[in-house]
């Protein structure tokens, strides 16, 4: 499988690394690290010189019970650093995390190469339409609600079986609107208990069946470090692992705060080859 960016192929039959690079000041794990526009570009640099291909630029927390945030004021987040991104990084593919159109539009404009919506394209109905007129990428995610409302909205009948189902229509609309190059992430942590993150991670291959790239977002997450009993900054060794597992599963995307031990966890995969 390959995707287009900023006008040249990306071959995803080796999987790819995209590396977390917020500009929030309440995210899980790394809130307020980096929303000094100067520690911003350092942590752009060593996510990139460890192995990073993708840099994922947000400005609206998503985790669990995050409060909303004015679309001024994601805009003043991300399109500065995504301008500042693309000058000093002009080789770098930079994915912006939004929801708001507007927020794509012109974070497209700066320089940014895709674009990765939580809502896959249903909080804003004027998203889609706009990837298809820019033809850039999107990752389309399953949730369910919203940051605020999300963990009470975990009950399913077949999790696997409704997750597909909703991903599939997604990919449906932003095909028949003439996106071509479209990914989907299952949404680890949205709208899922714990023990669905993980019944959805063993059951990962499942989703080949939609036959477009999946991206996994694992890192750091409370499924790691709530099931180890330890904290987000003791949960790396949890994430590697869950990483080879995403890997044997089919991932072809790890989002990710540690690019340098997803790079040696992709080496070993490699290592090991493909299961017969």
């Amino acid at each position: 499988m390959t995707i287009c960016c900023n006008g040249k192929l990306l071959d995803l039959s080796t999987p790819r690394i995209m590396g977390i690079l917020n500009s929030t000041p309440d995210s899980f794990y790394d809130g307020g690290r980096f929303a000094d526009p100067r520690a911003a570009m350092l942590r752009a640099e060593q996510l990139l010189g460890e192995g990073a291909d993708f840099l994922d630029v947000g400005g609206y927390s998503t985790r669990p019970g995050a409060g909303q945030v004015s679309e001024s004021e994601e805009l003043g987040r991300v399109v500065p650093l995504v301008e500042k991104l693309a000058r000093e990084f002009p080789e770098a593919r930079i994915s912006v995390d939004t929801f708001r159109s507007r927020v794509a539009r012109e974070t497209l404009g700066a320089g940014a190469a895709l674009i990765n919506d939580i809502t896959a394209g249903e909080a804003d109905p004027k998203m889609l339409p706009l990837l298809a007129e820019k033809q850039v990428p999107v990752i389309l995610m399953h949730m369910r609600g919203t940051p605020a409302t999300m963990s009470g909205l975990t009950d399913y009948d077949h999790l696997v079986t409704e997750v597909l189902q909703y991903l599939s229509g997604r990919l449906l609309a932003a095909r028949e609107l003439g996106i071509v190059d479209v990914l989907a992430d299952p949404g680890f942590g949205f709208a899922k208990t714990r023990e669905q993150n993980f019944e959805l991670l063993g059951k990962l291959r499942h989703f080949g069946v939609l036959d477009v790239p999946i991206l996994v977002g694992l890192s750091r997450k409370s499924m790691i470090w709530k099931t180890l009993g330890i904290t987000p900054d003791e949960a790396l060794n949890g994430t590697t692992a869950l990483h080879m597992a995403a890997l044997f599963g089919g991932a072809s995307i790890l989002r990710v705060h540690d690019a340098a031990a997803a790079r040696e966890c992709i080496h070993l995969w490699q290592a090991i080859g493909s299961p017969q």
